[in-house]
Parts: C-alpha cells; sequence; structure tokens
C-alpha cells in the first residue's frame, strides 16, 4: 500500500513523490551514482524522514535546497 501524505486535509502524496523523484537525480548526478541507489540512501536519510513529516514543512523546499540539506547531513554525520 502506498504511503499518502496529508497537509491540513489536502492530499500532497503526488508533490511529494515528484519531489523525491527531483531530489534524488540531483543526487544521483552530484556523486554520478546510480539513481536506484541514490533513491535507497535517500530513502534512509534523516531527510526523507523529515520529508514524511509534512508538518516540518521541508516539503515546500526546492528539490536544490533537499538535496543540499541532504548532503549537509552526511557531512555531519561523518565528522
Amino acid at each position: 500500500m502506498l504511503n499518502r501524505y496529508l497537509y491540513k486535509g489536502e492530499d500532497i502524496t503526488l508533490d511529494i513523490i515528484m519531489l523525491v523523484e527531483h531530489v534524488v537525480r540531483l543526487i544521483a548526478e552530484r556523486t554520478e551514482e546510480d539513481f536506484d541507489k541514490c533513491l535507497y540512501e535517500f530513502y534512509k536519510s534523516k531527510v526523507y524522514e523529515s520529508l514524511q513529516k509534512t508538518n516540518s514543512l521541508l516539503w515546500t523546499e526546492s528539490a536544490e535546497f533537499i538535496a543540499d540539506e541532504y548532503f549537509r547531513k552526511k557531512e555531519e554525520e561523518r565528522e
């Protein structure tokens, strides 16, 4: 079953799915890794966890912002 994402009673599932696809494409381009591998890594990330919490409003940000946040969090994890 597909997760549905709601914000104030509105279904934003398609918005989030499209955003995730764009973010992962940006990550794949930047890392020169396979899309599927990047998707798997993104799904395990704290950024994706935040994205699923629609009240965080992260889904309202651009794909570029979210990709930058993903890389920033990965860098923090390495430290």
